[in-house]
């Protein structure tokens, strides 16, 4: 797994996307990737993802893993959606300013779930700032992220 998803992250980021999440489902073979474009951008303005993006991504891909023997069955290439998910440093350093539900493996200060506004992020952990306080976590002991739609 860590293997593919290295592959993956370095095909992706050279076609100049970034690869914001991986699926996969050993039932039926689905290989499922969620590309963003590249930004440097702060606060996470929204890029758009074409359909043109995912039909060359899905193409190229299709050419490296049969060169690389990777077996997958169907391969789906999609943007990451209004609900995007952050896992990385990276992931939450883009998206600051903006609201974030956030889920924790485990109970800590009390609490599991949260969400609130990323606020600041330093190595490996978060500050999020909720109900006029604020929570620091270490993403090791993250369960999962996602952005709250700006609708």
């Amino acid at each position: 797994m860590e293997g593919l998803e290295q592959l993956l992250e370095r095909t992706v980021t050279g076609l100049g996307y970034e690869l914001a999440d991986i699926q996969i489902s050993q039932k039926n073979g689905m290989l499922r990737l969620f590309i963003d474009k590249l930004s440097e951008v702060k606060g996470g303005d929204e890029t758009t993802i074409t359909v043109g993006d995912c039909e060359a991504v899905t193409r190229h891909l299709q050419r490296v893993l049969e060169v690389e023997g990777v077996p997958y069955h169907r391969l789906e290439v999609s943007s990451p959606g209004l609900d995007r998910r952050l896992k990385k440093p990276s992931d939450f350093e883009r998206f600051i300013g903006r609201t974030a539900d956030v889920r924790l493996r485990l109970l800590i200060n009390g609490r599991r779930r949260l969400v609130g506004i990323v606020r600041e992020v330093s190595g490996d952990g978060v500050e999020l700032e909720f109900e006029g306080g604020r929570f620091r976590f270490e993403l090791a002991d993250l369960d999962r992220a996602r952005l709250v739609p700006r609708l």
